[in-house]
């Protein structure tokens, strides 16, 4: 960074702080991992300079051929890799690129039914804290209070009471596999259209280590910088049909010029998702967290669910007398950073949780397998039955310092 030091040595130091602190810490954050350093490298090229409004051969500035190159790779490479009809690259966020499908086929009011942010959905999918909310009349499904899976049955009857012109299925804190076909039988069987939000899976669809939802889907959104490995961004997927409303819908509904830079990234991303590195990275993801599973569930903690299928490992912290925020706080004092999360049927406010989202993507990515998944595990546990000793944190501490120094997270072989 040497002209960033020149320029702003303040700036300079907090990205090196930052960096540090990267390296110095476990990573169980289920919505990051680390991209390598060629994406890196993408996303601050020239790149981001260019201002490219429109789509490629219709573009509303000069000198973008690089760019309608660029843009185009990206496309051909993103369909190959999910097998899609069409795609398009340019949203800025996966929630940009949720409100582009939605405004592409919806009429403002139209019901829509989707899963309950705290039974696993996210806040794009209506909750009444975001936009989507006042644009559209939600409808949100639940999970069974006894299994704490989707409940497909009462999913398939609201839609046959509130005739939805969409259905949204997808989830940012569900460890289960979603039964997509399931769900596009009720969407035909009512005349809905369906979208799925795969951004947390992504990765683990693109290995082909988990089922692929864009075959029965109309639309599937996703984002680039989670178990895909890649940088900031979103996606959408959909089918031809769709395709003409749905670029109207990002240019010139929603976004102006696209972050030529980002789509850089995408583009080495979705390459980097086609070889075999990446796929072995999966298959450790959905090794790993379900060793972690089985690990905590030893040590008496209760898997919301039961267990995972995916990435995530969802805990409700009730058995050990511990809030998410508590159980967050203390965690992150010794270098582990996981986030709260609300659980289904959750007692606590939004900001304390009774739950805690663990992924496994990062440390699979820095070359962790199920032996040091098993130390991690014991970590958080002492962490979490000795938060009130100060000796038996520090010793925590030395544990992390010593697992991240042995797994640094831009090794040779990932970058």
């Amino acid at each position: 960074m040497k002209y960033l030091l020149t320029d702003d040595p303040e700036v300079a130091r907090i990205t090196e702080q930052e960096e540090q602190r990267l390296e110095d810490t476990l990573d169980l954050i289920a919505a990051e991992n680390y991209p390598p350093k060629s994406i890196l490298e993408a996303q601050g090229s020239v790149f981001s300079i260019k201002a490219a409004e429109g789509y490629p051969g219709n573009r509303f500035h000069a000198g973008c051929r690089h760019s309608d190159e660029l843009e185009t790779l990206a496309i051909e490479r993103v369909k190959a890799l999910f097998n899609a009809d069409h795609a398009n690259v340019q949203p800025h966020s996966g929630v940009s690129a949720n409100l582009a499908v939605y405004f592409s086929v919806l009429n403002v009011g139209d019901p829509v039914l989707s899963m309950k942010l705290s039974h696993g959905g996210h806040l794009s999918h209506g909750d009444p804290a975001s936009i989507t909310h006042k644009c559209f009349t939600f409808h949100h499904y639940s999970v069974n209070p006894k299994t704490e899976l989707i409940d497909y049955d009462e999913l398939s009857a609201m839609a046959v009471k509130i005739q939805p012109k969409m259905i949204v299925a997808g989830a940012s804190s569900y460890s289960r596999l979603i039964d997509y076909e399931r769900i596009a039988d009720i969407a035909r069987a009512n005349r809905a259209l369906l979208l799925v939000d795969m951004a947390h899976i992504a990765g683990l669809v693109a290995a082909k280590v988990i089922p692929s939802p864009v075959a029965v889907s109309d639309f599937v959104t996703f984002t680039t910088y989670k178990t895909l490995m890649g940088g900031r961004g979103g996606v959408i997927l959909c089918k031809t049909p769709y395709a003409r409303r749905l670029d109207q819908a990002i240019f010139p509904g929603a976004q102006g010029t696209p972050s030529m830079n980002l789509l850089a990234a995408k583009a080495v991303c979705f390459k980097l998702a086609m070889e075999d590195r990446f796929v072995e990275i999966q298959k450790g993801i959905l090794e790993n967290a379900a060793c972690a599973a089985d690990a905590l569930v030893a040590k008496g903690y209760r898997l919301v669910s039961g267990g995972t299928d995916n990435h995530m490992v969802l805990l409700n912290l009730h058995s050990k007398g511990l809030t998410g925020k508590q159980a967050e706080e203390t965690l992150e004092s010794v270098g582990i950073v996981v986030n709260r999360n609300v659980i289904p049927f959750d007692p606590e406010k939004p900001n304390i949780t009774s739950g805690l989202r663990l992924g496994f993507s990062a440390v699979t990515t820095r070359g962790m397998k199920p032996p040091e998944i098993e130390q991690i595990v014991e970590l958080i546990d002492h962490s979490l039955t000795g938060k009130d000793d100060p000796n038996r944190l520090r010793e925590v501490a030395e544990g992390v310092k010593h697992l991240c120094g042995k797994y640094p997270y831009h090794r040779p072989d990932v970058s």
